[in-house]
């Protein structure tokens, strides 16, 4: 039987196998920086997440695929060596932030859609999915702030130069 209630599950459980990679990153990247200490402890609440959606998606069962996780890997690999190629005030490091909240919203939806059919899918009962999401919308809050706060040294104007001129 295909079942599309475990595929969507499988994918997001691909997507948050990235997730946890690149926060892996930079917490290593950023190890005894403030956004490294960040990393660390959101990294605890992915994984809380990650192993929540890995045991729902077991009872669900149906949509597996080793080549989504495989290719989250891979694209996961390609992320770390842009994140590594710049500093705290970098792009990649930026851009890691946006990928992980774009991931958290996504992961927002994801808990909001099956509180919303748990009423018609005995397999959801049980689950708390409104703590969940304000789970997720706290991690999407701090992880906003943090990018926000990248993005002010990232995309600040050169003072030398054409910018000084203009």
């Amino acid at each position: 039987m295909n079942d599309s209630l475990g595929t969507y599950l499988h994918d997001h459980l691909a997507g948050s196998t990235y997730a946890i990679d690149l926060v892996e990153a930079l917490r290593d990247q950023y190890v005894g920086e403030s956004l490294g200490q960040f990393a660390a402890t959101l990294l605890i609440e992915i994984k809380a997440d990650r192993d929540t959606l890995r045991q729902l998606a077991e009872r669900i069962g149906d949509g597996s695929s080793e080549l989504k996780e495989m290719a989250a890997w891979m694209a996961e690999k390609v992320s770390r060596f842009k994140l590594s190629s710049g500093g705290a005030d970098g792009l990649g490091t930026f851009e890691a932030l946006e990928f992980l909240a774009l991931g958290i919203h996504g992961k927002l939806a994801l808990w909001r859609a099956l509180s919303a059919v748990t009423d018609i899918d005995g397999r959801l009962h049980g689950m708390d999915f409104e703590h969940l999401a304000e789970r997720a919308k706290s991690q999407h809050q701090a992880v906003e702030s943090r990018r926000l706060e990248v993005a002010r040294i990232t995309f600040r104007p050169e003072t030398s130069g054409l910018a000084a001129s203009s």
